[in-house]
């Protein structure tokens, strides 16, 4: 995996990272420290990453698991330390899974598979935060789109 991060230059604190996929991801500072508060910040963007990580996992052990998933959203929450390095502390996931007669035991176990063995961004974050998780499923009669 690949990734090159540019300062786009004077003014601000705007970066961009080209991903080895060729994608493009724009990072920016809040004005305190430089920034012009155009993108979001690079610890946001790993809290943004780990929630997709964890996210893909629960949706693809779900599917393989045999169940109709409709869509799954997991909400972050965290806390840092309060000085330097301001490594994650605390992370909490909530997930809202809504499928058709989804079971409870097999969200919960996607769920704990991802954090386990299968979400390398959360794995990782756990060596200095505490990592919780809590989920809920709503019923959704509808067809999967």
């Amino acid at each position: 995996m690949e990734c090159t991060v540019r300062w786009t230059g004077l003014p601000g604190m705007t970066f961009l990272a080209e991903t080895g996929s060729g994608h493009v991801v724009a990072m920016d500072g809040a004005a305190d420290g430089g920034g012009r508060n155009l993108a979001p910040r690079p610890m946001e963007l790993v809290l943004a990453g780990t929630g997709g990580c964890t996210a893909y996992d629960v949706v693809l052990i779900l599917r393989k698991s045999g169940q109709e998933i409709h869509s799954c959203e997991v909400a972050l929450t965290s806390e840092r330390a309060e000085k330097d390095p301001k490594v994650f502390t605390k992370i909490h996931f909530h997930f809202t899974v809504k499928g058709k007669a989804l079971k409870q035991n097999l969200v919960e176990r996607a769920i704990n598979l991802s954090h386990e063995k299968y979400c390398s961004a959360s794995i990782m974050l756990e060596k200095s935060a505490e990592i919780t998780h809590s989920f809920e499923i709503v019923e959704d009669a509808a067809a999967a789109a």
